[in-house]
């Protein structure tokens, strides 16, 4: 069994958590009915170095949203997280935050990034809460100092999960540094991988709650165990979310329309349709019947996501009944239907909405055999029509690590360095280590 390391010392590590798209049951998730989430490998990287013991600074570098800061660590407020009524171990089951402590590393959070307009502002503070809470709960003042590099390769403010991601990489680091998670080891137990894959779990809710307020949960059990879940919310509000251990990896585009849109007036929509006008409940139940339909063909014994079959092709079928559903309900978008009309016509896939609609993204099930001139040919209109695209999987990996994450070719400078998503991935993509250990997940 691979343990822990048994230097006092942690090395240089990185963890790396996916994003997320709803695949099926959007809007009638609000009223009761099942929705499915699955993890895309579009991920957040995020790198942690151990400073030398004269150093007593942590830094967060955030830099693809311009986040760049420095703490000292004498001068934060430990001495309120470490009272006896306050303090949390790590695996207790938070699902709450403490108003004394929130308001306890205000002040700390809101000296970042003081110039900035408003908008881009509340972005930093949010991931600076979410932070500074968790480090606050996990860390300890004994502790060196540390550099906490994050890049990733999710588009931000989507609807992808990429808080959730955030939070998911951020709960890991911090509870390996503190020797509380056991490292993913070949041939681990099952129930105990479930485990720690529960314990980061819990802390990265604990983290969306300082960015969102009220989450729902799912995001970041997404993020963290990865492949898919199936959410319901019963009567208290909050889901039940079940994972779906056995969803088969899919290959899948993801299209940004551009187009800027708010989750809130789309739901806010969809709530006044169904107060005023009478099909919409239909509609509703029609979403809700799909899903538990989709739900029961993914889990049955004869799925097979491989090839170009009567089986893929039934659960293009379903996605696109989907969309038709969502487009009943009025939450589609000229340039939604415009990425449909691209992928229907040439034949390459099934499309729909992911997420509240009125714009984001679209998400395109590909047949497999598509030729190479007929996908360029769709992509250059995509591109020359203002999308943009992501070429991903449906149902990746969870969390995983990378330990140590010094190696031939890669360090600190590089990585800060490293320019969009392709060289991103290149230098430090799950999967893309050659000879080298490689990353390691617990799922």
């Amino acid at each position: 069994m691979e343990g822990q390391a048994s230097s006092p010392v942690v090395p240089t590590f990185m963890v790396s958590a996916p994003g997320k798209v709803i695949v099926f049951g959007e809007h009638a998730a609000v009223y009761g009915k099942p929705a499915i989430a699955a993890a895309i490998s579009l991920r957040s990287y995020l790198l942690v170095t151990t400073l030398s013991k004269a150093q007593r600074t942590a830094r967060l570098d955030f830099r693809d949203i311009g986040l760049n800061y420095t703490w000292e660590i004498d001068g934060l407020p430990w001495d309120i997280f470490r009272q006896r009524s306050k303090k949390r171990f790590s695996g207790s089951l938070v699902n709450s935050l403490d108003p004394e402590l929130l308001n306890a590393i205000i002040p700390h959070a809101e000296a970042v990034s003081k110039g900035l307009q408003e908008k881009q502002r509340k972005i930093h503070l949010r991931s600076v809460t979410a932070f500074l809470y968790l480090y606050l709960s996990l860390g300890s003042p004994e502790n060196p100092g540390f550099i906490y590099t994050l890049r990733s390769t999710i588009p931000i403010g989507a609807g992808l999960g990429s808080s959730a991601s955030l939070c998911v990489c951020l709960s890991t680091a911090l509870l390996l540094q503190m020797r509380t998670l056991t490292r993913p080891y070949t041939d681990q137990p099952p129930e105990e991988a479930k485990l720690q894959i529960e314990r980061i779990n819990r802390w990265a809710f604990v983290g969306e709650m300082c960015i969102h307020g009220d989450p729902s949960g799912v995001d970041n059990a997404v993020c963290s165990g990865g492949k898919a879940v199936i959410f319901q919310r019963n009567d208290s509000g909050s889901p039940s979310v079940t994972p779906l251990t056995t969803f088969p990896k899919l290959s899948l585009l993801l299209i940004d329309t551009q187009q800027s849109r708010s989750t809130a007036e789309q739901v806010e929509r969809v709530r006044t349709s169904r107060r005023e006008i009478p099909r919409t409940e239909q509609i509703l139940d029609g979403i809700g019947r799909l899903t538990a339909s989709a739900l029961e063909f993914i889990t049955s014994s004869d799925f097979d996501g491989n090839g170009i079959s009567d089986i893929l092709e039934h659960l293009g079928g379903l996605i696109r009944r989907n969309h038709q559903l969502l487009v009943s309900l009025g939450v589609s978008h000229p340039r939604l239907e415009r990425i449909r009309e691209l992928v229907d016509h040439a034949g390459i896939g099934w499309s729909k909405l992911t997420g509240a609609g009125g714009g984001g993204c679209a998400i395109v099930l590909l047949r497999p055999g598509v030729k190479a001139e007929t996908m360029e040919e769709v992509e250059w209109k995509l591109t020359t029509e203002g999308f943009r695209k992501h070429e991903t999987v449906l149902g990746a990996d969870g969390v995983g690590v990378l330990w140590p994450a010094v190696f031939e070719g890669v360090n600190q400078g590089k990585f800060e360095k490293a320019v969009d998503v392709r060289g991103i991935e290149k230098l430090v993509g799950v999967g893309l280590q050659g000879d080298q250990e490689g990353w390691k997940f617990w799922t």
